[in-house]
């Protein structure tokens, strides 16, 4: 059952991937984000089909925003792939977004939620958010250029 919620301003989010716009979330990461650039829509789409999604919504319907939730929903979360597009910005999307993303049944009384981020700090530190307590315990494979196109993940 898709989890949804309202805004007084009249949007509203959903957990229904039916009302994803995967076409909107594609273009907006692949050339917009900073963190994939360039990222296939098949590659979206696959993320989308195994993550906990968000989908943000103007009152007319159209995506104004997503986040994306990768989960056992028992003791783990990556946060990832959050935006609000720029025409919704500066009405406090962004931080309703992580309020109903952290307030979803299926995100309760995990060990550890995780994120990572290159300028959002002060959004993310709102929600408990803090640097790494014991970052020598965390070891990474990283791709730098997964997708052929230079980013900065």
């Amino acid at each position: 059952m898709a989890f949804e919620s309202e805004h007084p301003l009249g949007f509203t989010i959903s957990t229904d991937p039916a009302r994803l716009d995967v076409a909107a979330i594609h273009a907006y990461l692949a050339q917009e984000s900073y963190w994939a650039t360039g990222i296939p829509r098949e590659t979206v789409q696959r993320a989308i089909d195994h993550s906990l999604s968000f989908g943000l919504y103007a009152p007319d319907g159209r995506l104004a925003g997503f986040a994306r939730v990768v989960t056992d929903t028992a003791t783990f979360a990556w946060l990832c792939d959050v935006f609000v597009l720029a025409e919704f910005r500066g009405q406090g999307l962004s931080k309703w977004l992580l309020e109903q993303v952290w307030a979803h049944p299926e995100l309760q009384g995990l060990r550890r939620r995780l994120l990572a981020t290159l300028d959002a700090h002060g959004l993310y530190t709102r929600f408990g958010f803090a640097p790494l307590a014991a970052p020598d315990r965390f070891l990474e494979i990283r791709q730098p250029d997964p997708y052929g196109a230079a980013t900065a993940n």
